[in-house]
């Protein structure tokens, strides 16, 4: 055995070594199964995630057998039809929810448009959400305040508060008589920071209140069980830490709470293809759902585990760097694969991802700048401990 190898371990053509889940199958973090341009250090999942070489074959064998005869593939009994089906319910599997509780959608905003729009929301009904909300997860009710005349209110997190009793407490006091929804982030784009949806959720059930989870920063980085969660609705997406197809997401209704939430999407059933639907992309329902076999075969743990250790070395490496400022959560259980940091007001995060990409080929992101001036580092499965380094390098060399 090879020193430091461990047990069922895997060693990569890359020198990185893959730890085994116990099942037997191994973290690929082997970049030939990704597609990445020679040298590219993808430090950016969280953005976008890359589709796995493994998923995309599933994507274009299934764009292959529905061209064979696309009427009979595509509808009803036909081929193409039943696999998404069962890409359905590999979602739902991997959520913990039952398949005809989630309905598919293009992405996560998609998915969040559909649960606005699917609300009987009117003139003086008040949404509570939060200020650091992505605006993926607001568009909806901001386009139902201005047709319809609803009011938004906000529950403000600054960078680096981590107090979620504080955040709950402040939940608990801006909730008003008419406050008919509660919409909120599983994972804080902006930090990465964990929230307390347990308890959001449960305080919301108590106000006869309706609570809506964007998690399309949460499915495939972290274990999500929407019954233990105890939410009324959950979005999410495929193409980010799922590694599913870009153009792919989903939305999971409580059976409980379908006559509040009613998508027109469901006027004609929950399958993907149907007279209220219309066509859409069944190939990528089907990557998608490969892109769920693949996460549950890892194991969500495992993944969980390794790319929260990556995290955890690049917090540490960026908080040595005097000149900047990390705002997510220090490592523990309010952490997730996203660490972000403030830059100094000379260099604008802007500036500092092109420097990053075209001197050091190094891709990370920039923080919208109403949250605050800064970039964020979100690494997967398929990085390793010398990505890291490397990113840490480079800025520490371009900040000393």
């Amino acid at each position: 055995m090879i020193a430091g190898l461990t047990s069922g371990a895997v060693l990569l053509s890359t020198g990185a070594i893959a730890p085994a889940n116990g099942s037997g199958f191994a973290l690929i973090a082997d970049k030939t199964e990704y597609m990445f341009e020679p040298g590219l250090n993808y430090l950016n999942t969280a953005a976008l995630g890359p589709t796995p070489r493994s998923v995309l074959d599933k994507v274009l064998d299934a764009w292959n057998e529905l061209e064979l005869d696309p009427v009979r593939m595509a509808y009803g009994s036909g081929a193409s039809h039943v696999a998404t089906d069962r890409a359905r319910e590999q979602v739902a599997a991997l959520i913990n929810c039952a398949a005809d509780e989630l309905l598919l959608t293009r992405s996560a905003t998609d998915a969040m448009n559909t649960v606005a729009l699917g609300m009987d929301l009117n003139r003086g009904d008040h949404v509570l959400t939060t200020d650091v909300e992505h605006e993926g997860g607001l568009n909806g009710w901001e386009y139902l305040k201005r047709r319809r005349g609803i009011e938004i209110d906000r529950v403000s997190i600054a960078p680096g508060d981590f107090d979620t009793k504080a955040i709950i407490g402040r939940f608990e006091k801006a909730i008003i008589d008419k406050t008919r929804v509660i919409n909120v982030s599983h994972i804080v784009s902006s930090t990465g920071l964990r929230m307390p949806i347990v308890e959001i959720a449960g305080l919301a059930k108590s106000r006869g209140i309706v609570s809506v989870v964007d998690g399309a920063q949460a499915v495939g980085g972290i274990d999500v069980d929407v019954r233990k969660l105890g939410c009324d609705a959950y979005v999410g997406t495929g193409h980010k830490w799922l590694m599913g197809p870009k153009g792919t997401g989903f939305v999971y209704i409580n059976k409980d709470k379908s006559s509040l939430i009613q998508p027109v999407q469901r006027e004609d059933g929950v399958r993907f293809v149907v007279g209220s639907t219309g066509v859409g992309s069944l190939p990528l329902v089907v990557g998608l759902g490969a892109a769920c076999e693949a996460m549950n075969k890892r194991g969500m743990a495992s993944v969980e585990k390794r790319i929260i250790e990556l995290r955890d070395r690049a917090y540490d490496g960026l908080t040595k760097i005097s000149r900047i400022q990390v705002v997510s959560p220090p490592p523990g259980p309010l952490a997730t694969a996203l660490v972000s940091f403030k830059l100094p007001d000379s260099i604008t995060g802007a500036a500092f991802l092109t420097l990053m990409h075209k001197k050091y080929n190094i891709v990370i992101k920039v923080i919208p700048k109403k949250q605050f001036n800064g970039n964020r580092i979100s690494p997967h499965i398929f990085n390793s401990e010398k990505d890291i380094d490397a990113a840490v390098n480079a800025i520490r060399a371009e900040l000393s």
